[in-house]
This record gives structure tokens, C-alpha cells and sequence, in this order.
């Protein structure tokens, strides 16, 4: 067990980087990135009215795009940035640029973490920067390059899908390009093994942050809608393999199957405006009311519990009916089985014989899906929280990939494999537990 163990919290990189590298690839392959967002909105804005811009979007500035391709790495190769990303490379956190005046003197500022600041008046021999560097220049990770007017062309022919080099040599000419620029900038490890997932496109916030805000919601629901399934479908699911064929049975597999068929999202729908605009009962939309922190315990308890009872039904519906099914078709499989009609035949209790072997044998299955189940207890569901407006860490989701937010859309990828692996990890292992043929040798 130890071995197996073992082996795979050893697999556990290994398929986190290949889920996370083809995720990376596709996000920097798919268009419509931030840059090409940011030239969007301001085309849009022109045809507006409200802001006179060219069609090439250089009324943007091209400094602020350098900025923006900065942020995110889009300026490195892919698989330098993903390694960045992963906090394995050096990535560079402060930037500072001049380009090279008439007297063939760039002028940089830089500034070192404890506050001192030094003025870097770089000269240029050859493609080579020349500079007097202060003392703690080197140990903060500060260095200089030099970049030409043909280098600074090949990004603007970049952003704009400019592979012709006659096309980029006319480029270095222009008047954005044709001066030598000196860059200075400060390298530093800052990824996802430093716990650093990068900056939002759209929100400009911390991923992390961002993530751990929504995470308590999503768990709420989750936790909640998972005790409730298995705590109710269970017993339900064995009472009906001991009632088969009753009145009881046949009453409960209506409502079961119903709740099945009704998707999640569209029975909230229904009940949001029946039993929340018309009759009133319930609250529309949120988890909480507003000025929530000013009520009374008492009152904070009754309003969670009604901005509650909706979304919770509509999480449970459909894992209540499948589990709930699973465990009666299980049950009743093994009741027929040989050995329990041996244990039976041999004294064994009939109440002995279902709690003590069918029904071990029974839940099984059940136990095997924990994987899935993690996940939807952290990812919630996206559609229901939307329906209801919940903030929730499936709807953080859904508006990083509408908004196509790098760093977001990797941050929550990242959390969701985890725990999927880790999921399916206590699966083996409950199997494990729960059947006594299952070893891991």
C-alpha cells in the first residue's frame, strides 16, 4: 500500500504538467488574447464615437502594449513562459525602459527592494551596454540589455502576424522603431512553486486571492449537497432494494427518475420564479441579503438558510438520483448473489447477511466516484450559479474563459486538477478499505 501510495503522488507532477502545459499552449494559440482585446475594445470605442483611433491601434500606445505583453510573458516563447509560469525560470517583475538620445546616452532609473534608487547612464559599443553598476545592482537580479530598432520592429511585427522581413525591416525605420533602446529590469522567481499564480488581465488581482475569496461558497454548497446525497440516498437506495416492487418503491423511483430528467439549472429557473418573484418565499438572487453583517445571529442563520434551500436542491437533484439508483441496483445484485444466500442458508441473519457482506460489497461503486465528487464540491456549478447569481468558484471560472484571462483560467485549472488526482487517489484507497480483494501490492 505504502509503494502504491508512493507511486503515485510521484505520477502526480507528471500528469499536473501535461494537463497544465496543453492548457497553457491552447490559451496562447486561441486569439482574442489580452492585447487583441485591448485593440478590440478601442476599435469599438472609435466606431462609437468615442475615441478617434487608427485602424493599426497605435493610438493605444505602444508602450502600453510592451506593458501589457510583459504582464503575461506573451513577448517569451511558449515553453519559456510556461516554465516561468511554473516559477522554475526567472521571469522579470520590474521593467524600465529609455531609449538612446542624440548624445548616445540612455538614462534608467532603477530602485533595489530596502528603498535606494541609482540612475544607470548606459552608453552602447556594439550591440554591448556600457554602464557603472552600484553595489547591490547584481544581487537583486537587476541586468541591462540592449535592444535595436530591428528587435523592437520584430514585436510590432508580432502583434500584428508580420512575417515578411522586408515588411519588418521598413518597421525599424519608423519612428517607433529607429532608436536604440537600454532595458533594465529585476528577475526573480515568481511562479506557482514560489505560490505566486500571477495577476488577473481583467481584474487586475491577485489570482490567489481572487480564488480563495470564492472557494468558501463553492465548498458551502458542496459540502452541504454532498453530506445530504449520501446521508439520504444511501439508506433510501437500500430501503428500496428490501421494498422492491411496493408502493414505497415504485411512489419513490416516480420522484427519483423525475428529479433526474429535470437538469439542475432549469428546475431553478422554475422554482426562482415561482416560489421566489411570485409567492415570495424564497430570496432571488445571492447567498446573502444585503447588510447581511448588520443583522442579529439569529437573523444571519434564517437569511443563509433561505438564500440557501434553492441552489441546494437544485445541486443534490441529480447526484441524489444517481446515488441513490446505484446503491438499490447494487444491493439488490448482491442479494441475489450465492454467497449471501450461503451465509443465509448457513444461519447467518437476513439482517446479518445485507449489513455485513451486501451491503459492504454494495457501496463499492459509490465509493469509487469520490473523485468526481471532490471536484464538484470546489468547482460547484457553473450554470446553477448563475441562475442564482452566487459568486461562487464556478462562475470565477466561467468569466475567466468568457473573458479569455490567462492567468485565471490557469489558476483554476491548476486547483481543479489537484484535486481530481487527489480525489481519485482516495478512491483507490477507500476501495481498498471497503473491498478486502482489492490489494495494492
Amino acid at each position: 500500500m505504502r509503494q502504491y501510495i508512493l507511486r503515485r503522488l510521484l505520477m502526480m507532477p507528471i500528469t499536473l504538467i501535461g494537463i497544465t502545459f496543453l492548457v497553457f499552449c491552447l490559451t496562447r494559440m486561441v486569439p482574442g488574447g489580452p492585447v487583441e482585446r485591448m485593440l478590440q475594445e478601442q476599435a469599438i470605442g472609435a466606431l462609437s464615437g468615442e475615441k478617434a483611433v487608427g485602424h493599426t491601434g497605435a493610438n493605444l500606445g505602444n508602450d502600453d502594449l510592451e506593458r501589457l505583453e510583459e504582464l503575461f510573458n506573451l513577448q517569451e516563447p511558449i515553453w519559456r513562459a510556461y516554465l516561468q509560469w511554473l516559477g522554475v525560470l526567472p521571469q522579470a517583475v520590474e521593467i524600465t525602459k529609455a531609449e538612446f538620445a542624440d548624445n548616445g546616452v540612455a538614462t534608467l532609473t532603477i530602485a533595489s527592494a530596502n528603498g535606494n534608487s541609482a540612475v544607470l547612464e548606459v552608453s552602447r559599443e556594439g550591440d554591448a551596454p556600457q554602464y557603472l553598476a552600484p553595489e547591490w545592482m547584481e544581487e537583486e537580479g537587476w541586468y541591462v540589455v540592449l535592444e535595436s530598432p530591428l528587435d523592437r520592429a520584430r514585436r510590432v511585427a508580432a502583434r500584428q502576424d508580420i512575417t515578411d522581413e522586408t515588411e519588418i525591416a521598413r518597421l525599424a525605420e519608423t519612428p517607433t522603431c529607429r532608436r536604440w533602446r537600454a532595458v533594465a529590469s529585476r528577475r526573480a522567481f515568481r511562479g506557482v512553486l514560489q505560490g505566486n499564480l500571477g495577476l488577473s488581465y481583467k481584474y487586475n488581482e491577485p489570482v490567489m486571492r481572487m480564488m480563495l475569496d470564492r472557494l468558501p461558497v463553492s465548498l458551502y454548497f458542496g459540502l452541504l449537497g454532498a453530506f445530504i446525497t449520501y446521508m439520504v440516498s444511501i439508506p433510501l437506495g437500500v430501503f428500496k432494494a428490501l421494498w422492491h416492487r411496493s408502493t414505497f418503491d415504485s411512489l419513490s423511483s416516480i420522484l427519483i427518475f423525475m428529479g433526474y430528467a429535470v437538469p439542475g439549472f432549469a428546475l431553478g429557473a422554475v422554482m426562482l420564479v415561482y416560489l421566489g418573484a411570485r409567492l415570495e418565499w424564497f430570496p432571488l438572487y445571492g447567498l446573502v441579503s444585503p447588510g447581511f453583517e448588520w443583522m442579529s445571529f439569529k437573523d444571519q442563520i434564517q437569511d443563509l438558510a433561505l438564500h440557501t434551500v434553492l441552489p441546494l436542491i437544485c445541486y443534490v437533484i441529480s447526484t441524489f438520483a444517481v446515488t441513490t439508483m446505484m446503491m438499490k441496483n447494487n444491493l439488490m445484485e448482491n442479494l441475489s448473489a450465492d454467497y449471501v444466500r450461503t451465509a443465509v442458508a448457513k444461519g447467518v441473519s437476513f439482517r446479518a447477511a445485507v449489513w455485513r457482506h451486501a451491503f459492504r460489497n454494495s457501496v463499492i461503486p459509490i465509493v469509487s466516484t469520490l473523485g468526481s465528487v471532490i471536484c464538484t464540491v470546489v468547482g460547484g456549478s457553473i450554470l446553477i450559479e448563475r441562475v442564482f447569481d452566487i459568486q461562487g468558484f464556478g462562475m470565477l471560472s466561467f468569466q475567466a474563459l468568457m473573458d479569455k484571462d490567462y492567468s485565471l483560467i490557469m489558476g483554476t485549472l491548476l486547483l481543479t486538477s489537484v484535486l481530481i488526482i487527489i480525489g481519485n487517489l482516495l478512491s483507490d484507497l477507500l476501495v481498498a478499505l471497503v473491498d478486502p480483494r482489492v490489494r495494492f501490492e
